[in-house]
C-alpha cells in the first residue's frame, strides 16, 4: 500500500536548499517595523550556528518568528535536531529534554527557571558588519540531505500523552509543496504572512517558518494574541495579508468589533471551525477564510473554505484508505502510511472526504452512540455559554461506563441552567455528569485542550 517516494529511494543522498531565495534581496521577515532579507537572514544563521555546542539535539525555545527562524536553520546547518515541545512549560520541556540526553535548550530571552544546559541567543539586532554584501547574485545557500531529520514535534496531548514525530528535511519540502499550491490557488504567488501561533507546533511551523523560508513569501516576526496587537501587526505588514489564526483567536478578533487593515485571506486550524465563525469573519473583514486538516503526525494534507463546502479537498498525491477505527493516509511528506482515528467517507473519486468524527469520539450506551465533539456543540450552542468542552473520564461506574464530564465558561448561569438546556437537546444518557462551570478551559497556545488539564480541572472541583 506504501508509496515509494523519490526523495527516499535516490541511491547517492538527495540535498535540498536551506532557503528558497532566487533573489538574496527578497524580503523574509519584518521585525521592528524593518525588512530583513534573506542574504542577512543567512548571514545570522551562520553566525548562530558557529556558536552552538556539540550536540545531537537541541529545544528551540525562541519566542520572537525571527529568533525561532535563525535558531531552526542554524541547527540544521549543526546537523542536529530541532526538538519543538508540545509548550514551553517548564514540565514539558523538562519531560522532551529527559527523552535526548545531552541535548541542550537554546532561545533569544533570559528564563528564570532556566532548563538544563539553556543557552541564550546572541543578538540579532546588531547591524550586519561592512563586509557582508546583501547584493551578491551568487549567494550560495546551504543544502541538507534530504533525509536528514531536522525537528521532532510533539502532539498537544488533547487525546492523551503527547507523542514524538521525526521530520525530515525532504519530508518538509514535500509538506511545504502542498501548502505552497493550496495559498497560490486561493490568494496568488506572494503574501505577507502573520501568525498567532506558535512556530514550536507543527501549524505554526509549516505555515509560519517553512513558508517563509521554501516558499519566498514573507512573514511578521511576531506572535499577537490580543485583537489590537493582531490589527497593529498587520497593520505593520504590506498587502497582500495573510493571517495564521485559530477558532479561538478568531472569534475573539471577530467579537472585539476592532477593525483590520485589509486581508487577503484567513487560515484557522487546530480545532475545528464552526461555518457560523467563518461566514462572520469573512463578512466583518471583507476576506476569505480557510480551513486546513492535518495533524503533527503528518502534516497539513486537505483544505477547504467552510463558509462554501463541507467537504474536504486533498493535497496533490494524497490518497486516503477509510478504515474501521480511523483512515490511513498517504502522502508525498510520509514514507509510509499514517492511520489517524479520524472517520471519513471519500467523494469525487477520492480526492475529497467529509469528516465523520473520530473513532475515539464516539460514545455507545445502552445501545445508543453519540459523540463528544457533537455533544460539546451542543453545549456551545447554549446562549450565555462562551467555552465549553464535554469529554469521557477515565474511570468506569460500577457497570463499566465511563462518565461524561463538562467543563463550561457561563457567567450568569448554573449548572442546573445549562443542563436543563442540553436535556432538551441531547438524549439523556448523554447528560454529562459532572458539569463544572469554571473562569477558562486551559486552553494552550493553539487553543486546543489538553487531556491531562481537564482531567486536573475536573478533579480539583471534587
Amino acid at each position: 500500500m506504501a508509496i515509494v517516494y523519490d526523495i527516499y529511494q535516490r541511491e547517492a543522498p538527495q540535498r535540498l536548499p536551506l532557503l528558497a531565495a532566487a533573489d538574496p534581496l527578497r524580503v523574509l521577515v519584518r521585525r521592528h517595523g524593518e525588512a530583513v532579507t534573506a542574504a542577512q537572514f543567512l548571514t545570522h544563521v551562520q553566525a548562530v550556528a558557529a556558536g552552538l555546542p556539540a550536540a545531537a539535539a537541541a529545544v528551540n525555545l525562541c519566542e520572537d518568528r525571527y529568533a525561532f527562524l535563525v535558531a531552526f536553520c542554524a541547527i540544521v546547518l549543526r546537523g542536529q535536531i530541532n526538538l519543538l515541545p508540545s509548550s514551553r512549560a517548564p514540565q514539558a520541556v523538562d519531560e522532551v529534554m529527559a527523552a535526548h540526553p545531552g541535548c541542550y535548550a537554546l532561545g533569544e530571552q533570559a528564563l528564570d527557571p532556566a532548563p538544563p544546559g539553556y543557552r541564550l541567543m546572541p543578538s540579532l539586532d546588531v547591524a550586519l558588519p561592512p563586509e557582508t554584501d546583501t547584493s551578491r547574485a551568487d549567494t550560495s545557500w546551504p543544502m541538507i540531505p534530504a533525509e536528514q531529520v531536522v525537528a521532532i514535534g510533539y502532539t498537544s496531548g488533547s487525546t492523551g500523552m503527547p507523542s514524538a514525530n521525526e521530520k525530515t528535511w525532504g519530508s518538509f519540502h514535500a509538506s511545504n509543496a502542498g501548502n505552497l499550491g493550496m495559498l497560490q490557488a486561493a490568494v496568488g504567488r506572494h503574501v505577507e504572512i502573520v501568525a498567532t501561533v506558535p512556530p514550536q507546533h507543527m501549524y505554526g511551523m509549516e505555515m509560519s517558518v517553512l513558508l517563509p523560508l521554501l516558499g519566498e513569501i514573507s512573514v511578521h516576526a511576531g506572535r499577537p494574541f490580543f485583537p489590537a496587537d493582531v490589527a497593529a501587526a498587520l497593520a505593520e505588514v504590506p498587502p497582500p495579508r495573510l493571517l495564521v489564526t485559530t477558532p479561538v483567536h478568531l472569534r475573539a478578533l471577530v467579537e472585539s468589533g476592532i477593525a483590520l487593515p485589509p486581508v487577503a485571506a484567513v487560515v484557522s486550524a487546530t480545532a475545528p471551525l464552526p461555518r457560523e465563525l467563518a461566514a462572520a469573519a469573512e463578512q466583518r473583514f471583507g476576506t476569505l477564510v480557510l480551513e486546513v486538516f492535518g495533524s503533527t503526525e503528518t502534516c497539513v494534507f486537505a483544505s477547504r473554505r467552510p463558509t462554501v463546502d463541507e467537504d474536504w479537498s486533498l493535497y496533490a498525491d494524497v490518497i486516503l484508505h477509510p478504515q474501521p477505527d480511523g483512515t490511513a493516509i498517504e502522502a508525498p511528506q510520509l514514507s509510509a502510511p499514517v492511520t489517524l482515528a479520524d472517520i471519513v467517507s471519500l467523494s469525487d473519486g477520492g480526492r475529497r472526504f467529509r469528516l465523520r468524527g473520530r473513532h475515539a469520539d464516539m460514545l455507545e450506551i445502552a445501545g445508543k452512540r453519540a459523540s463528544l465533539s457533537d455533544l460539546s456543540r451542543r453545549l456551545l450552542a447554549i446562549p450565555g455559554v462562551q467555552d465549553g468542552v464535554v469529554f469521557q473520564l477515565d474511570a468506569a461506574d460500577a457497570l463499566g461506563v465511563h462518565r461524561i464530564a463538562a467543563l463550561a465558561v457561563a457567567p450568569g448561569l448554573d449548572e442546573h441552567m445549562i443542563l436543563d438546556a442540553l436535556r432538551r437537546a441531547i438524549d439523556p444518557l448523554f447528560l454529562p455528569r459532572p458539569l463544572r462551570l469554571v473562569s477558562a478551559l486551559p486552553r494552550n497556545e493553539t487553543g486546543k485542550l489538553p487531556r491531562a488539564a481537564l482531567l486536573e480541572l475536573v478533579h480539583h472541583h471534587d
